[in-house]
Parts: structure tokens; sequence; C-alpha cells
């Protein structure tokens, strides 16, 4: 199963291993369970002195495997085959059980371990999702931190009866015992948020008493990453505050045209993103939400970015770089059946669509790729687009068209996705030439029909706005509040590419750095606390 390169690779990481392992694995006589005992079995034959794999587990999922430090019961479990994108988790819970210290801040491996309560965690996910690993491998590290928390992960199409019998029609789903605790692609610092009540306020204390910073980039895509590299090595105090780091490439498959780079992964590439800004003095700030910006009162005053926490950083300059997210197509249905048939990425859900009939809406390059994509793995795809004929390049319609179990309307407005209270079973479109109303059975709608900018926060304050909610600029990436920069797919700037966004986040820095050595700086006030009275509404 695994190819000697594979193995050689193996070894190299297994002599990090401090403490034995084992693989113990329950296991019954389907394929899946064949192929589970292979792979286990020349996992230990790489190290058999520090991984050994036994197949006498008694667990009640089967078949699924265990992996613990020898002599301790471990909350690890994987009820999957973790190949593809969950190799990466396999191996890292092997490394950790093993003793191999995680690459965590110390402070987050403290709150991990001070976690108070019993936590089972099960996380259903499909080994083509590249948004999964993040959290299986999050609740992995929780559970072997932790002896409190437990956590299995199970491949949805390998339990299918499972799947169907809790509705399960996105990935990755997480439940928190018997109920839903979160759906999609989550970090640990959010899921941590969510079990540590105290968590939220010991952050806001933290981060509302940092210094004030030259530079403050909001946003930790390809363009927020570019700026805080760019700044930082300009000498200056940078900091950079988001969600989470990647952006939207965290949600891209194939990325083909970063020039220098042939081809690589969304996940990856967001990665090597993050790897590449913490080389150098960049205080990141992840897992946060900016709420409001209030800009310098005077020239060469501090500027405010205030987060939902509570807490307020204060910087010289600021740059917006907050990207955009997929566009809803806002019909009756799509809120009401998100995760429950209504999916965003064809990569991640296709899976659980096998052999079922399923709509993509979008004719453009996104809405095509992914049509093409679900056609290798549905029964059949059905097409719509609202213009009168597909958007997207000739190549990807040429190849769109010869498919036998794809069907496109154009000329098509989506109505309506229908279902039964529990998932979807449909979708209505109108034939903008005859308005003919048409119902499609179906189990699956994907929407693929653009992106929108992330200016909610802005919405009503100072930053002009264009009439699509991005954020108007410049040429150098100036917008009309001196001091306020914006780069990326968030603002005015044509084409919304990875490459064109990290060309603005360097010249947004650069700018910045522009601003500030032209303006004299106001004496700073000492830093502000979440629990200050002026700062809190």
């Amino acid at each position: 199963m695994l190819d000697d390169n594979t193995k050689g690779q193996l070894a190299g990481y297994f002599e990090r291993i401090t403490q034995p392992v084992e693989l113990i694995a329950s296991l019954d006589d389907s394929a899946g369970a064949a192929d589970i005992r292979e792979l286990l079995t020349e996992i230990a034959a790489i190290a058999p002195a520090k991984v050994s794999a036994r197949f006498d587990g008694q667990f009640a999922r089967k078949p699924s495997f265990q992996i613990t430090r020898a002599g301790q019961d471990m909350g690890v479990h994987f009820a999957a085959l973790p190949m593809g994108h969950e190799f990466t988790s396999l191996l890292l819970a092997i490394l950790w059980a093993g003793g191999h210290p995680p690459k965590v801040e110390p402070e987050v491996i403290e709150q991990i371990k001070a976690l108070d309560g019993e936590f089972s965690f099960t996380t259903w996910m499909s080994l083509t999702c590249h948004n999964c690993p993040d959290v299986v491998q999050a609740l992995n590290l929780m559970a072997v931190l932790n002896p409190r928390v437990r956590h299995v992960a199970i491949d949805g199409g390998l339990f299918q009866q499972e799947v169907e019998a809790r509705q399960i029609m996105a990935v990755p789903a997480v439940f928190l015992g018997e109920e839903s605790f979160a759906s999609g692609r989550m970090e640990l610092a959010e899921i941590l948020a969510k079990v540590d009540t105290g968590a939220a306020a010991r952050d806001a204390a933290k981060l509302g008493a940092k210094d004030a910073f030259d530079v403050l980039i909001v946003g930790a895509g390809p363009a927020g990453a570019a700026a805080a590299i760019y700044a930082a090595r300009k000498g200056i105090r940078t900091g950079i505050v988001a969600e989470r780091f990647g952006g939207q490439t965290l949600d891209t498959l194939a990325i083909e045209n970063f020039i220098s780079v042939p081809e690589t992964e969304g996940p990856k590439f967001a990665a090597a993103l993050e790897q590449h800004v913490r080389a150098y003095e960049v205080d990141v700030m992840s897992g946060q939400r900016v709420s409001a910006l209030e800009p310098a009162p005077t020239p060469g005053a501090l500027a405010s970015v205030r987060l939902d926490n509570g807490a307020v950083l204060k910087s010289r300059t600021v740059i917006l770089a907050t990207g955009a997210r997929w566009r809803n197509v806002n019909v009756p249905g799509e809120q009401e059946y998100k995760t429950k048939g209504v999916a965003y990425c064809p990569h991640c859900d296709g899976p659980l669509f096998k052999g079922k009939k399923v709509a993509v809406i979008g004719g453009g390059n996104s809405g095509v790729e992914a049509a093409i994509d679900l056609a290798g793995v549905v029964e059949h795809v059905t097409l719509i687009e609202f213009l009168d004929q597909l958007k997207a390049d000739a190549v990807l319609v040429s190849k769109l068209k010869s498919l036998p179990n794809v069907t496109i309307h154009t000329n098509a407005q989506t109505t309506e996705i229908t279902g039964d209270g529990q998932k979807v079973n449909g979708l209505r479109y109108k034939d903008r030439a005859s308005g003919a109303e048409h119902l499609i059975e179906l189990a699956g709608v994907f929407v693929q029909i653009g992106l929108v900018p992330n200016t909610d926060f802005l919405k009503g304050g100072p930053v002009e706005l264009s009439r699509f909610g991005e954020i108007v600029i410049d040429a150098k990436c100036h917008t009309n509040v001196p001091g306020v920069f914006g780069a990326g797919d968030v603002t005015t700037v044509p084409y919304k590419q990875i490459i064109i966004a990290t060309g603005e986040g360097a010249k947004a820095a650069l700018s910045a750095f522009d601003h500030l050595i032209r303006t004299p700086q106001v004496e700073a006030a000492p830093a502000a606390t979440a629990a200050s009275p002026a700062l809190v509404g």
C-alpha cells in the first residue's frame, strides 16, 4: 500500500518518536478492514521498536483503529483508511502519541490540558476533503494532550449507512456527544473558543494590552501575508489579525497559475504563506474576527481596530485585506438546507453524493469545473446558468459537453431549492425565454456563482465602498481615509487572482511605509484593554 519512497520518509519521521506507540485495530470482514490491516502492518514494520500494531481491539465501530501511547488509553480513533488528505493526520497522530511535540504555542497546550469536563467528539469527513484535515488534526491533538478528550474521525464513504442515518450532507461535520458541534473548516483556536468558556475574555485582555503597531493588517490570505512580509522587512512593528490564515486558498483544491509554482494545493499554499510570515517578526493573531474600524482622529494619531471579543488594537496604519467569500444564490431553501444538501465545495462534499443526482448553479469557470468534477462521482449533474451561454473557458465547456451524465440549462433562473424538512430533494428554475417553470428532483445543490467581498464590518463607516461592496482604492492601494489601505480581492482591483492579491499586498505595505515616513507621529496613548470603559459599548 505504501511505496518505498513513502516508507523511507516515514522511517525518518519515526526517528522523532521517544515513547512507544500502539495501533490497535478492531476489524471485520469488509474490504475496508483488509486495507486498514495492510496499512497498519506496513507502518509497524517500518520502526518495530517504536510502533506496533495489534488487531484484537474491541471497538463498537468496525473497521476502526486507535492510536495510543503504549500503556495508555489515548482517545484518538480512525474509522477510516486515512490516506489521501488524511494521511498527514495519521502521521501527526502517531508522532504526537510518540512524544514528538506539536508545533503549537505553549499557552495553547496548557489551555488544552486544563479543559474541564468530558468531551467525546466525532468528525465525519471524506478523504477527498481538503478542509477536513485541519479539524481532524486539531481534535486529535486535543485527545493526545488531554485524557478527558476523545475523538473518532469517520470516513463517510466507508460508513455510508451512518451518514444517511444522521443526514450528514457536508463535511467536515463535528458532533460533541450526540449533538451537532460544528460544520466546515475550523482551526484549533476556534474549537477551543467553543469549549473553553473563559477563552474569549482571556484573549481580549491579552490582545487589548498589546502596544500599538506601525502597520496592522486585517486578513491573512495571500494579500495580507504579502503585506505582512513586506512591512516586517522594513523593520517596523507589524501585526496581522484574521479569523484564519490562508483565506480563500484554504478552500481551493488545485493552484496551477501561481508563477514559479507549477502545481500545488490550496491548504499547502496557505501553510507556506503562514510559514513565510512567521519567519519574520510579525505578531500573528489568528482566530479573531474584526467588528469595526475607527480611523485615526488626526494625522499621525492611532487608528483603532475593534474585535468581536471586545479587544481594541491600535496602529498608525491599517491595511484591509479581508478577501471574499462564496456568494449565495439567495433563493428560498438555500439557508434552510445549508449542509443538508446545499454545498459550496464539490471537492469536499462531492463524495457524499455518490450515485445520486445533483445540480450546480453557475456557468463560470468554477461552476463548470465543479460539474466536471462531480460527474465522475455522482449519477447525474444538472448545470444551471442564468445567462444565455456558459461563461467558462472554451476548453472547460467542451469537456463538460462531452460528458454523458451532464445536462446544461442556460437562460435559466433558479427560483427555489426544495426539501422535505430534513434535506434537499429538488430545485426549481424558470426558463427566462419562455417563462416556463421546471422542477428537478435531486439530492444536492452546489452553488458556484462567484464571490462577495468581506466588508460587512465597514458598512456605514468612513471607508468608501463601491456599489458591489468592494473597498475603493487607487493605484497605490490608498483608500479615501488617510493611513488606511486596501489590498486583494476585497478591493476594486480587477481580476481576483492569487498572484494579483500578493502583488497588491506588497504594494499596500510599501504605501503604508511611505505614509509612515511622511507623517509625524502623535504621542501614543497607553495600550487599551478590553475592560476599558471608554472602549466598551
